[in-house]
């Protein structure tokens, strides 16, 4: 480490005499412990301590940078910033979807044509969605959402991706869902009212009908649960 021959203080650095640069003194420092974060403001030699949130600071910093959404795509319900990135809610109305589901190892995959109720996508660009089902589209944060009754979606709503390659562009993730094979990996118990123990009889029995029973959807919890 290079000596200095200046004299410092504790609370000030400096680079090599050789820049001239003169010593910066410390104004203000965090620290974070596990379950708190203390402030402290210096001001010529006397420290002020305060203990702040997480809000507090993300806030102050987010007021020096400028966010939009930019052009956002149709039947796009909301849009925030998470901790993995950028995440936008896409909604698809009550359609008869195009899936197919493999159901053993090396053999054809077994073709369905099913009537879906709306779905609530939780996209992210290159990441599998999170979907949930909903008997409307949504217009507050209060109305219940439902499990979506389909393979490869977890119990919270997340979805197993396998070997499926998810595009950047979100507004095709829904699509791209669809596209890819169903497995029976992933655990599908608890999504139909009817046939808890069995997503495939439901998928049987509503194999090229017209509308999904909105009756057997199986309450999740709201909309105000996803936008947490």
């Amino acid at each position: 480490m290079r000596t200095l021959s200046r004299e410092l203080t504790p609370h000030q650095w400096a680079l090599p005499e050789t820049l001239q640069v003169p010593p910066d003194e410390l104004k203000v420092r965090l620290d974070f412990y596990t379950d708190s974060i203390v402030l402290y403001l210096l001001d010529k030699g006397i420290i002020t301590t305060s203990q702040v949130s997480a809000r507090d600071i993300s806030l102050a910093i987010l007021s020096e940078i400028s966010l939009n959404s930019g052009l956002l795509p149709r039947e796009a319900l909301w849009w925030k910033q998470g901790k993995n990135g950028i995440q936008v809610a896409l909604w698809r109305a009550p359609k008869i979807w195009s899936v197919a589901l493999q159901t053993e190892a090396f053999k054809p995959a077994r073709r369905f044509r099913l009537p879906m109720p709306g779905l609530i996508f939780l996209c992210s660009p290159g990441r599998p969605p999170a979907v949930y089902a909903a008997k409307k589209c949504p217009q507050s944060a209060g109305e219940f959402v439902y499990h979506a009754p389909i393979f490869n979606v977890y119990e919270n709503g997340t979805t197993c991706p396998g070997t499926h390659q998810y595009p950047q562009e979100v507004a095709t993730i829904p699509e791209s869902f669809f596209n890819a094979f169903f497995t029976q990996g992933a655990i599908h118990t608890g999504r139909s009212q009817k046939y808890p123990d069995n997503l495939l009889r439901l998928w049987e029995e509503i194999d090229g009908k017209a509308k999904y029973p909105l009756k057997d959807l199986v309450k999740l919890g709201t909309v105000a649960d996803l936008l947490k």
